[in-house]
């Protein structure tokens, strides 16, 4: 069968690889000029800089008459990838937002070349497979004492969390609502989710040195004792503001004594469950009922590779649901997988694929060494700040996000300098506002970081410091 025109040709079949192979040279040059273009880890030039030069692009975006699928590629990708932030720069150190591994990248190109939908079985045989056993691998690592923990795939934190509140609420009995109780540290999915069920507004416990208190946790649970109905206690292992992590075990104590529910939010530390060095700080997260993991931030992987483990698939029952023409009866008894019950979503990606990949091709050990290359680079950091005159360090890194700031600097200056960095396109840094002011933010996430980007970065910020 002879391959069709490039702009219509099938990315599957046996003839999908061949028409897919010039329209992948065409991509990897593209997003090599456009890295070129950018010359560094954002565009140059601020919001209106970067608006214009896509409007340019794309004009026409629908042409009555098509402008062919290479010219149209590589203008579009090039595009991008000059107008991208580029979380591969050890100067784009802002969010939670990592640069994928290569290994992983490849492979969500397979999962968008099959495009298996993980809604049925006959339309995704072997991804569903590959889906269960991953999960039930990574669950394991979560909960090794556990007999048949599970985990679901998500798009991330925020979903992972909102499944846990939901399962929390199912779980409930009585007639009273579930009373959420979390810290001012906590990631804002957990009020949005409490606000998308239809829960009481979350009662936020003062964090003022960046961790729950177990006191606190324990005079809100007492006071909140035969005066309400079930209590989800939720905690965090790794903030998005500093990578502080609650103390899990004193809180899993204190859920236990109150019979409340307990989930623990480790969308940024739990990929600490793969170092030898490092997986002792999340002692204690076996001991909640759901933990929400998210390998697109210290797991390299492409977005989206969200996870919410729970020590038993049980847990999950809450979620079955039934589709006649997706998960008939009969079928289900005949041994045709049920997937409905695995999502809150109907269709879904493959995602598990990129994250089966990098697990078999580095292993424990080479994931591991990633998040100590990670985490060392961060306490480096903190060093060269630490011996810096000119700066001052809020605390020793947990993670790999680091607190700073010009000694003396106001908020004003903080958030000028920040911009300043953004516009001219030099370096992408975050902002924190704890008990003690507004610091700049350095989320380290590139495990190939060296010692001198680092100098590099502090360097860049005193350049845009006003004397």
């Amino acid at each position: 069968m002879p391959v069709p025109p490039a702009g219509t040709a099938l990315a599957g079949g046996t003839n999908g690889p061949r028409a897919l192979s010039p329209l992948l040279d065409i991509v990897l040059d593209a997003l090599t000029t456009g890295a070129e273009d950018r010359a560094g880890p954002l565009p140059a030039g601020g919001p209106d800089a970067v608006a214009h030069a896509v409007r340019t692009a794309c004009a026409p975006l629908l042409p009555e008459h098509g402008t062919g699928a290479h010219h149209a590629l590589r203008t579009l990708v090039h595009t991008l990838a000059a107008g991208a932030a580029d979380p591969a720069d050890p100067h784009c150190a802002a969010h939670l937002h990592c640069p994928p591994l290569a290994l992983a990248t490849a492979a969500d190109l397979a999962a968008g070349a099959l495009n298996p939908s993980m809604d049925s079985w006959d339309q995704a045989p072997a991804a569903s497979e590959l889906e269960a056993l991953t999960c039930r691998e990574l669950a394991a690592l979560v909960y090794p004492r556990a007999t048949a923990p599970d985990t679901l795939v998500t798009t991330g934190g925020t979903e992972s969390n909102q499944v846990a509140v939901l399962l929390a609420r199912e779980a409930a009995t009585g007639t009273a609502p579930l009373q959420m109780v979390c810290g001012a540290n906590a990631h804002h999915s957990l009020h949005r989710a409490a606000w998308l069920l239809g829960l009481p507004q979350p009662l936020t416990l003062p964090t003022p040195d960046g961790t729950l208190t177990p006191a606190t946790v324990h005079t809100c649970l007492a006071n909140l004792t035969g005066r309400t109905g079930p209590v989800l206690l939720t905690a965090t292992a790794g903030t998005t503001d500093s990578g502080a992590i609650d103390p899990l075990p004193d809180l899993a104590d204190l859920a236990d004594h109150y019979g409340a529910r307990f989930h623990i939010d480790a969308s940024y530390a739990g990929p600490l469950l793969f170092s030898t060095t490092h997986h002792t700080a999340l002692h204690g997260l076996d001991r909640a009922h759901t933990v929400t993991l998210d390998l697109h931030k210290l797991g390299w992987q492409p977005v989206a590779a969200g996870l919410l483990a729970v020590p038993d698939p049980t847990a999950l029952t809450p979620l079955a649901h039934q589709a006649d023409y997706l998960n008939a009866d009969d079928d289900t008894e005949a041994g045709l997988p049920d997937l409905l019950g695995r999502s809150l979503r109907t269709t879904r990606r493959p995602d598990i694929l990129k994250i089966a990949v990098t697990l078999k091709a580095l292993g424990r050990t080479g994931l591991g060494e990633l998040v100590d290359r990670t985490l060392a680079a961060a306490r480096t950091l903190a060093d060269l700040i630490e011996a810096h005159p000119r700066y001052e360090l809020h605390s020793r890194p947990t993670l790999s996000t680091v607190l700073f700031r010009p000694t003396g600097a106001d908020p004003a200056t903080l958030a000028t300098i920040r911009r300043t960095l953004l516009t001219d396109g030099h370096a992408v840094l975050g902002r924190a506002t704890t008990p003690t002011g507004l610091w700049l933010k350095a989320t380290l996430l590139n495990p190939h970081t060296q010692p001198g980007d680092l100098t590099t970065l502090l360097k860049l910020v005193e350049g845009h410091t006003p004397r």
